[in-house]
């Protein structure tokens, strides 16, 4: 794999190539990325039972538009939303409906902000009323295990570090983590080189460089790690119809260590939300 200092001609385009950008992108990706945070901390307050999906997405459409910005999932590949919403046993791109939250649902709510170009991309997981308990701890460890994998990121450290923390972590709660969906690249495009595995050994994989900016982002599901693809060609849900979980940030490798450019700035970093 190629890396490449990202520039003003090359920025928006996917090469393959693995970008190393400057404090310009690093600016940029803060912005879209604190826009994107912000709008799922006030999503917050709209979850709860009796509230459809097609509901939350409209307001999230509204918020980024009033934002200045624009949702980057809009037709992309022919999408027509302005989030994902992923409830239950969905793994993943779950589309907003007429679906109406019930008590103890678990759902994971998906958006990128387009500001200036720049995708801020984050996801997190939100609770519907009183979960099981079984639902609220596959969210926790959840949380958890993205986090220590983000916590293994600098110049240096490889993909692979990233991947062996969570997996480890999710294991050895009899967890299992997705492998058909990763992080990426992202910046000025929306899903770039390099893919980031959920999951791997320690040193394997790809040496992280000062200046990389790309999502980490495990899917965890409580029973086996299989999905299927829905007829509607984007709902990924658990073959087995065990629960699923995620969150995602963007992130950034820095001289020292790693930024996160999506991190809540009201402290709703994962649910219960105040």
């Amino acid at each position: 794999m190629t890396y490449v200092p990202a520039t003003t001609l090359n920025d928006s385009r996917s090469s393959g190539a693995i970008k190393l950008h400057g404090p310009q992108g690093f600016a940029g990706m803060r912005k879209a990325g604190q826009l994107s945070a912000a709008c799922l901390d006030m999503i917050a307050d709209y979850v709860k039972p009796g509230v459809t999906t097609q509901e939350l997405d409209d307001r999230i459409y509204d918020f980024v538009l009033a934002s200045g910005s624009i949702p980057a999932t809009i037709f992309y590949r022919g999408y027509r939303h302005s989030s994902c919403i992923s409830l239950n046993e969905v793994v993943c791109h779950g589309i907003p409906g007429e679906r109406e939250l019930k008590d103890g649902d678990i759902l994971n709510i998906d958006v990128t902000s387009i500001v200036d170009g720049w995708h801020g991309d984050t996801s997190r997981m939100y609770i519907a009323g009183d979960p099981p308990l079984k639902a609220r701890r596959l969210v926790d460890v959840t949380y958890e295990a993205m986090m220590r994998g983000i916590a293994q990121i600098k110049p240096g450290a490889t993909t692979g570090d990233v991947g062996h923390a969570i997996q480890s972590f999710a294991e050895a709660h009899s967890y299992s983590v997705v492998r058909d969906f990763c992080g990426h690249g992202v910046g000025k495009v929306f899903h770039d080189a390099p893919n980031i595995l959920h999951y791997g050994r320690p040193g394997a994989g790809l040496a992280f460089k000062e200046g990389m900016i790309f999502t980490v982002e495990p899917m965890i599901n409580a029973g086996k790690f299989g999905v299927k693809l829905k007829n509607d060609g984007w709902t990924a849900v658990t073959k087995d119809r065990s629960l699923s979980a995620q969150f995602e940030h963007t992130v950034g490798v820095t001289a020292t260590g790693v930024e996160l450019f999506t991190a809540s700035g009201t402290g709703r970093h994962k649910p219960p939300y105040a």
